[in-house]
């Protein structure tokens, strides 16, 4: 195979593009294999060509005797072709006949009569080069069927020299162009069994006699017409006269198969295609792995014989497709050569060692025989044959061995890595079902000799890098090559010479232009009028408005969420708490536009300004030190950016990789770029040793192609990759305004059904793009391409000028596109136009089309009416003045010397951009695109990524009527229907076959039927063609909500202006995170609609996306989608720079997200050596390739605004960063300063501790003044009687109410969650020992509770590490205790007492690391947590003590866990006094302290009251953070400590003045963190039973008790507010889900009448008291409501009643010190599980008023009756029956019972 211009390509990518080929034919599916594009399918046997696989194939293998001759193998194969053969039939499942269709025998499926008997008298008419022939149909024996054949097709007298394939015509409906026998047997309806084969079904040549009768003929001649001959001769074949060939004589068959010459018709200059030859390259090859050693040549006389064979059976005259003579000058000849012989085998498959004879029959050359090389072979043929090692050993080479190349890669082709089970599952084989190496290399041949020759040249062509075709390209514009081509254009279509014809148009309209707008074509004006013409309108661009929308935020936090997940795995490879500001850098590829389009993505987003990193009036010329061009000067650029990363260790810099697809070529491969300006940069700047090792660097490569990234050796770890989400469905996005419309969406939109589809292929252009390939065929078809393409559009531009007749001559496609190019302008005073991209990839052919589109543009008058503009990636944009002018007049405010500097720019400017370059790079394009010209995107742009890139050019955001408008528009009618839908589903059609008629194309193909049917329009057609349909559904308005309606994600703050970051994707999403209301970056740009509705008067209209006119190539791939699934593009090569790391695989998945897909690509794909991933090593134990950690991959389509995302993560980092620094802590003042009783005994304020003496002397002030008590009930006071209480207005029943916060600065002192990591505190966090959870013993802890009245086991789990805390048995098995200090003990650097943390759902947010709070001393903390939990923090905290709560605790609320650490501690206290006393120490001795502390607490502060300033200001207050270690050891160095209950510390608040703390100790309530004394309350319980004021009520039983509770004001505690866990409310649901919709369960509901048919609830009977008293106090103490004066009186409990009602606490304990309740009358009774304390007696001494209510509590019915009758309650009060309830819970979840009564 070869290609017809081969003498500039390499051989050694030759070579490569044989390999790719036979690879992609044994994976194609079809009979006839198709190499252009194949379908990745597995192969199956039964898909391969049948009768070879028959002929060669038993049980898997090749069975060729040895001793079998050549031509009896011929012969045999001839039989089995003739005959049926005596082996079962491969079996052939027929397709069905399309539905309606004719299925009678002998006649066509459109009903038309084919049997000669009836057709015998016709006068049928047949094309030229054709032959009526007779069919036989199994089902019709007596009838001969009358058809049409191409000639070429059949065999010639000897049976020889039939090309391969078929076409063929019916001649009874008359339909042509059937070039599949397989298709031509079911139209005739022949009704196969087995495979159809024109050889056995096509019989007869049929003749007319003289009386004009068609009749049987004779039989044609498939068999070759030859003799038997002995193997040890040779055939006599007449040598051509140019080539003096001869036979070496053979002595017998061999093991080794040995290659000899083969003839082709090509040398003699006979083939039917243009001379082709066997096989074809230009410069030497690398001889691959042989050692070729010189040997001396003969002189010309000692010329030795060389065998020549004619072509096989099945081949045709152009068997080998090859190429015309080379430049001569390009043939480099190479050293005589004989490769060594191997002694092991090539293939690491034994296979049997026989001669592989029967397809290209070359006669075996015993082992060590010589072949010799003719001198004249290349001058000869054109081209050096390449000999392709199948298999077995090669014979010696003499002569010219510089003109042939001998090349491994067939043979290497089936080195097929040995495939695991799994995969072979996967694929659907086993291993017997894999070919055997001989049969593949078989089927490989006869693939090879089969292709046509457009399908070659394209193979070829598609074969080569972009690099390598594009100096291809070069190469032939700078040699003059084109000349012919160019000449040929010289003429018009009309034959008149097109430079003559322009000047005539010239000089015909002399100085005058046509008017730029405003007016028709031939309307002229001066050009100094046109130039003065200025548009009226200005268009509102609204460019400079940028937003983020919520898919972009979206992203954006999956890329921080990921960043996180990379700091929090533990690998330690990046520490977030380590940071405190964002730097960035941005790498693009070689493109001033998209460095100009990135800096206005900066500049316009504020990110500078946002992070930090520039002021505000600088940011604009700063921001271009922040992107850096992948070109020379990256070098320089990337130093000073890493001097930065490296001093500044305290800023997380971000390298961001954009389109990081591009260029992505090794270093190390330098040899291979041919001095590629951009090669290996990116390589040597993102694989860097320097940014590899960076610790404060993040790498974030960006690509809308990640499958270059996506190999075996990918350096990013599949867990970093963060994919933009699904866009599929319409419905997912219903609040979005704007929809993304990308690849996918304009394959889908070939099924809308509308009369111009979205997505084209000019069906006319190919056609003479084919014609002119036959006539070329030495030039690269983009040559051929782009010079039609330039004269379509100078042509198009005469017929809507000047020369109406060649309209004929314009395709409608190119015709319609520039009459709405020129006409849109004229339309109104605005001047605004539409853009048309042509894409052409050389430079050089590029800037042909300019000058020569400029030129006829300037002849014709039209340089005022719109612009031509080159878009080379390597200049800036270069537009006219008076265009210049006019965009400035659009935009408004432009400065004098602005110009426009990106696509955007040259929005609504009617302009045809010429895109060159390699790539598209990314670059976005204004709303007024409305064409792309992807035509010259042919054949050698055959890999996903190149498709992808081009049509990214047009992917763009479009209103949501766009997409769900047009479903109904067209009605397909009857044969196309069933077309459309042929071509949906068969998948083999989708295979491009370059040669096949248009007659039968299917109706989604863009232009018209009748314009496809006729090839060129008559010019009524095209200009109905040019008028754009009328497709009203598309024109339905965009809602007119504004901007700044729709979703939020976040409150913004008072009159702050959202985000503003892309023009693009409908309601913009203010991010909470976000602090300055400055705009943003932008994501997509490039929106073919008009700006916001109604800002400039204009009806807001929804435009569709740009259409798109494609190659025929890139159409089948793009156009096709299979069964609604990927476009038969996702199968082909991921990128050129990779490889296929098997031939056998499955196909990609169908449906698969970008997950699945990158998972696919990571499995079967491999970087190529040149790939800058092909050096990454892989891990030498595990074999897995090492992943960077620090590096990210973010992947999404092109132009959906990733940009704007990655802008938006960057200020989402820093604010994280900033976060990570910070903590909200409630910042509250304190409550009911109003009611507290006034200190009577006066403290000297400089005190660092308190006075036992005259603080015991202090009354207890029983009001709470903690904030989160604020809605409560007050604790009666005398003072509070005097206070008037205010109506209170009730809150929403379960509405939590928002407190405040304050945002501070974290200090070295703070308490961290498990996000926190750093060097210092790595030990104590100890993750890295967190798998082996053997490191700590779980041990059982049992004592006896009286409260309980029951043993309790409660378990620790204890640490390695923590283990000297503890005393264990002399065994060391058993926990005794746990070790106290003694009062006595003054090591400075110790806190004495045990740290006991209760902590519920805050296994990750819970404030349990205290290694810096303590200052990394060591100390007691023991986490006390529910068995439930008890795993997680667990996992979480492994190097943590943990008290483990029974079971029977799990739904107990936080009194249960701060009951059993006091009832714990005492229980130790006894158990080390016991201890300790044996060994001489007093038992008081022993330290009786525990600190209870929430975990909740971050901070701790001290504060001092300022002198007095100079102003009469109150005096100030000066606060400094302390660690908790200095605030515990102060307290615990309180004089006289063991005297003291509870010492405790204020709660800070911003509030905090100098007033609160000039009593430096209050006697009064304290929380959440407490130094408790044991001991002391050793009779004072928790209720276990609470969930809520515990503190509250354990405090004033405390002080019932006459213990003394002291609160140091100078220090005060910093509460984090936590979001979750903790005293999170229990969700209460029915016990009984009725249905998942039901209402809300109001508090009322909590309690029921007992044995009701109420609701039944799940939850404890506690929690829902508790919140039923704190909603019912209306229904319960009517009386007290709001009357302080009458509080309800509450024994020995304080139970929160509702904020209305006060709550006199009363204690029963006989000596316990109470509030004077002398003179009060209650307003209410409440008895709460009261004990023996309360008596009748008790009750007796308090007054109620008349109609006070009363309410009992008891565990159950019983005990509440015999309480009604112990307490002698029915004298004083009254009870009806009806007022009775219980807890709503079933009788399993034993509910409480209470009564209500009223006083009498």
């Amino acid at each position: 195979m070869g290609n017809s211009y081969a003498g500039q390509l390499k051989s050694a990518r030759f070579e490569e593009a044989l390999h790719n080929s036979i690879e992609a034919s044994l994976r194609c599916s079809n009979v006839v294999p198709r190499p252009i594009f194949p379908a990745v399918v597995k192969p199956k046997v039964e898909d391969l060509d049948k009768d070879l696989v028959h002929r060669y194939t038993q049980n898997g293998s090749l069975d060729f005797s040895n001793n079998l001759t050549v031509n009896e193998m011929e012969d045999d194969e001839d039989d089995e072709d003739m005959s049926d053969s005596n082996s079962p039939p491969i079996p052939y499942s027929q397709k069905p006949a399309p539905e309606g269709s004719c299925t009678t025998d002998g006649f066509c499926q459109a009903g038309k009569d084919l049997r000669l008997v009836s057709l015998c008298m016709e006068q049928i008419d047949i094309p030229a080069g054709f032959l009526l022939v007779g069919a036989k149909s199994p089902n019709l024996p007596e009838h001969i069927l009358v058809c049409a054949v191409d000639k070429r097709f059949l065999p010639d007298d000897h049976g020889k020299n039939a090309l391969l394939g078929f076409s063929g015509n019916c001649i009874g409906c008359g339909e042509r162009g059937f070039r599949y026998f397989t298709e031509f047997s079911n139209h005739i309806n022949l009704k196969l069994t087995t495979q159809p084969k024109k050889q056995k079904h096509l019989k007869y040549y049929l003749v007319r006699s003289s009386q004009g009768v068609l009749s049987k003929g004779p039989l044609i001649c498939w068999k070759e017409c030859r003799s038997r001959q002995s193997s040890t001769t040779c055939h006599s074949i007449k040598p051509n006269s140019s080539v003096s060939s001869t036979v070496t004589p053979e002595n017998g068959t061999t093991n080794g198969y040995k290659s000899g010459f083969i003839q082709t018709d090509a040398a003699n200059g006979n083939s039917s295609h243009g001379g082709k030859s066997s096989a074809s390259s230009s410069t030497p090859a690398r001889p691959g792995n042989y050692s070729l050693s010189p040997r001396p040549s003969f002189a010309s006389g000692d010329q030795a014989t060389m065998f020549i064979s004619g072509p096989p059976k099945k081949r045709h005259r152009g068997w080998y497709p090859g190429s015309p003579i080379p430049q001569p000058g390009l043939v480099v000849p190479i050293p005589t050569v004989r490769p060594l012989s191997r002694t092991e085998s090539l293939l690491s498959t034994p296979v049997p060692q026989t001669p592989l004879t029967g397809i290209l029959q070359p006669r075996p050359i015993p082992a060590g025989e010589t072949v010799i090389v003719p001198e004249n072979l290349l001058s000869n043929s054109g081209v050096r044959p390449v000999i392709l090692i199948g298999y077995g050993t090669l014979p010696y080479f003499y002569g010219n061995v510089g003109d042939i190349v001998v090349s491994p890669l067939l043979v290497n082709c089936y080195k097929i890595p040995q495939l695991e089970n799994k995969d072979l599952e996967q694929l659907g084989l086993t291993g017997s079902q894999l070919l055997s190496v001989e049969n593949m290399i078989l089927l490989t041949i006869q693939y090879l000799v089969r292709l046509g020759q457009h399908q070659s040249r394209a193979l070829a062509e598609s074969m080569l890098t972009t690099s390598e075709f594009l100096k291809e390209i070069s190469y032939e514009l700078i040699t003059g090559k084109v000349s012919f081509l160019a000449s040929h254009f010289k003429t018009t279509s009309l034959g008149d010479d097109l430079d003559k014809l322009l000047d005539k148009m010239q000089q015909r309209r002399g100085d005058s232009v046509v008017t730029p707008f405003n007016g028709d074509l031939n309307e002229y004006v001066s050009p100094q009028e046109a130039a003065a013409m200025s548009p009226t309108q200005n268009l509102d661009l609204g460019n400079e408005t940028f937003q983020i929308y919520q898919p972009q935020l979206t992203v954006a936090r999956k890329l921080l969420s990921q960043v996180c997940a990379i700091a929090d795995s533990g690998s330690q490879s990046l520490d977030l708490g380590h940071f405190s500001k964002v730097d960035f850098i941005i790498i693009v590829p070689r493109s001033e536009v998209l460095v100009q389009q990135t800096l206005q993505r900066i500049r316009q987003s504020g990110v500078l300004v946002d992070l930090g990193l520039e002021e505000n009036g600088t940011a604009y010329q700063r921001a271009e030190k922040y992107v850096v061009r992948l070109d020379n000067e990256i070098q320089t650029k990337f130093e000073v950016f890493m001097r930065r990363v490296k001093q500044n260790p305290y800023t997380l810099f971000v390298l961001v990789h954009d389109n990081s697809h591009v260029e992505l070529t090794s270093v190390m491969s330098g040899s291979l770029s041919h001095g590629e300006p951009g090669h290996g940069l990116a390589d040597r700047v993102i694989n860097g040793r320097e940014v590899l090792e960076a610790f404060n660097l993040l790498v974030l490569q960006v690509t809308s192609c990640p499958y270059t990234l996506q190999t075996q050796q990918s350096r990013i770890s599949t867990s970093n990759e963060v994919h933009w989400m699904q866009l599929d469905s319409t419905e997912d996005v219903s609040c979005e305004e704007k929809l993304y419309f990308g690849l996918n969406e304009y394959s889908k939109s070939l099924q809308w059904g509308i009369t111009s589809p979205l997505l084209r292929c000019d069906e006319t252009f190919e056609k003479m793009v084919n014609t002119l390939l036959e006539r070329y065929p030495r030039l690269h078809s983009m040559v051929v391409r782009c010079y039609l393409l330039i004269q379509q559009y100078s042509e198009a531009l005469m017929a809507l000028t000047t020369v109406a007749s060649l309209r004929d001559h314009s395709t409608p496609e190119t015709l319609n596109i520039m009459d709405d190019l020129l006409s849109c302008p004229g339309k109104n005073r605005s001047g605004r136009g539409h853009m048309l991209i042509l894409r052409v990839p050389s430079v050089q052919l590029a800037m042909l089309a300019k000058e020569r589109l400029q030129e006829v543009r300037d002849k014709l008058g039209l340089q005022y009416r719109f612009e031509v503009v080159l878009g080379n990636p390597t200049s800036e944009l270069s537009v006219a003045a008076h265009f210049v002018a006019r965009l400035k007049t659009w935009r408004g405010n432009e400065a004098e010397e602005w110009v426009p500097r990106t696509y955007q720019d040259l929005e609504g400017l009617p302009c045809i951009v010429i895109l060159t370059g390699k790539d598209p790079l990314g670059e976005t394009f204004p709303r007024s695109l409305k064409y792309c010209d992807l035509r010259l995107i042919d054949s050698s742009y055959l890999t996903r990524t190149a498709l992808e890139q081009e049509m990214g050019l047009a992917c763009c955001y479009v209103s949501k009527e766009v997409i769900r408008g047009p479903t109904a528009a067209l009605d397909l009618s009857g044969k196309e229907q069933e077309r459309a839908a042929a071509s949906e589903n068969d998948t083999e059609e989708l295979l491009i076959d370059l040669e096949r008629p248009q007659s039968n194309s299917s109706a989604v193909t863009g232009t018209s039927g009748s314009i496809m049917e006729n090839g060129v329009s008559s010019s009524s057609t095209a200009d109905k063609s040019q008028k754009p349909p009328p497709t009203p559904s598309f024109r339905s308005p965009v809602p007119s909500a504004g901007l700044d309606e729709g979703l939020s994600a976040g409150p913004a703050g008072p009159g702050e202006p959202l985000k503003q970051e892309c023009d693009s994707l409908g309601p913009p999403l203010a991010s909470s995170t976000t602090a300055k209301p400055s705009p943003s970056s932008s994501g997509p740009g490039a929106l073919p609609w008009p700006g916001p509705p109604g800002r400039a008067g204009r009806p807001p209209q929804a435009a569709l996306p740009p259409v798109v006119i494609l190659s025929k190539a890139a159409y089948s791939l793009l156009g096709a989608r299979r069964g609604g699934k990927l476009p038969a593009a996702a199968a082909l090569l991921p990128h050129p720079d990779v490889a296929w790391a098997s031939p056998l695989r499955p196909p990609p998945p169908a449906h698969a997200g970008p997950e699945e897909q990158s998972l696919y690509y990571r499995r079967w794909t491999a970087a190529r050596p040149h790939h800058a991933d092909h050096g990454n090593p892989p891990d030498p134990a595990s074999g897995a390739r090492a992943c960077h950690p620090r590096r990210l991959l973010l992947s999404g389509p092109p132009q959906v605004g990733k940009t704007g995302s990655y802008l938006q993560f960057l200020r989402l980092l820093f604010r994280m960063l900033i976060r990570l620094l910070e903590v909200d802590v409630y910042d509250e003042a304190e409550i009911n300063t109003d009611h507290s009783e006034s200190s009577e005994v006066s403290q000297s304020e400089g005190e660092p501790w308190p006075d036992i003496e005259s603080f015991s002397k202090m009354p207890f002030d029983v009001s709470v003044h903690d904030p989160k008590y604020s809605s409560m009930s007050l604790v009666y006071t005398e003072k509070l009687a005097g206070v008037k209480q205010e109506a209170i207005k009730e809150s929403k029943a379960e509405e939590p109410r928002k407190r405040e916060t304050m945002s501070m600065m974290l200090t070295k002192y703070a308490a961290y969650n498990t996000f926190h990591h750093c060097e210092q505190c790595q030990q104590y966090m100890d993750f890295t020992s967190a798998p082996q959870m053997s490191d700590s013993t779980l041990h059982a802890f049992t004592f006896s509770s009286s409260m309980l009245g029951e043993e309790v086991q409660l378990y620790f789990i204890i640490p390695k590490s923590k283990e000297s805390h503890f005393v264990f048995s002399k065994q060391g098995k058993h926990l005794e205790s746990m070790r106290l200090p003694l009062v006595s003990d003054k090591n400075l650097n110790v806190v004495k007492s045990p740290i006991f943390t209760p902590s519920s759902g805050r296994h990750e947010h819970g404030l349990l690391n205290l290694f810096h709070a303590m200052e990394g001393i060591s100390h007691l903390h023991l986490l006390v947590v529910k068995e439930y939990e008890m795993p997680l923090y667990r996992k979480y905290w492994p190097n943590h003590i943990m008290l483990v709560l029974p079971g029977m605790f799990n739904n107990a609320g936080v009194g249960a866990a701060r009951f059993l650490i006091k009832e714990l501690s005492y229980h130790n206290l006894e158990l080390e006094r016991n201890r300790l006393e044996e060994l001489g120490v007093k038992r008081q001795c022993v330290w009786p302290f525990i600190v209870v502390m929430d975990d909740s607490c971050v901070l701790w502060n001290i504060h001092s009251v300022q002198e007095q300033t100079s102003q009469p200001m109150e005096t100030g207050v000066s606060s400094k953070n302390v660690s908790l270690k200095s605030v515990l050891q102060h307290m615990e160095a309180t004089p006289k400590i063991v005297h003291y209950a509870i010492l405790g510390i204020q709660k800070w608040s911003s509030r905090l003045t100098s007033r609160s703390l000039k009593v430096p100790f209050s006697r009064c309530h304290v929380h959440d963190f407490i130094l408790l004394n044991i001991d002391l309350t050793q009779n004072v319980q928790y209720d276990f039973n609470r969930y809520f004021c515990e503190d509250v009520d354990f405090n004033l039983r405390t002080n019932s008790s006459g213990l003394l509770i002291c609160r140091f004001n100078n220090f005060s505690l910093m509460k984090k507010h936590v979001q979750v866990g903790g005293q999170r409310d229990f969700i209460i649901k029915p016990k009984i889900m009725v249905s998942e919709s039901m209402a809300p369960i109001l508090p009322l509901q909590y309690v029921c009448a007992p044995d009701s048919e109420h609701t039944l609830l799940a939850a404890p009977a506690q929690f829902l008291l508790e919140k039923f008293l704190q909603h019912a106090s209306y229904k319960l103490f009517p009386k007290a409501i709001r009357n302080f004066r009458s509080p309800v009186l509450a024994i020995d409990c304080y139970l929160n009643i509702g904020p209305e009602v006060a709550v006199c606490y009363v204690s029963s304990r006989p000596h316990s010190s109470n509030a004077n309740c002398e003179g009060v009358c209650f307003g209410g009774l409440l008895l709460y599980l009261c004990d023996s304390f309360v008596g009748a007696d008790l009750l007796k001494k308090f007054k109620f008023l008349k109609g006070a209510t009363l309410c009992v509590i008891c565990q159950d019915r019983s005990s509440l009756r015999q309480t009604i009758v112990r307490l002698e309650l029915e004298d004083e009060w009254q009870f009806r029956l009806r007022d009775e309830f219980q807890t709503a819970n079933s009788s399993d979840d034993k509910p409480l019972y209470f009564l209500t009564g009223r006083h009498v």
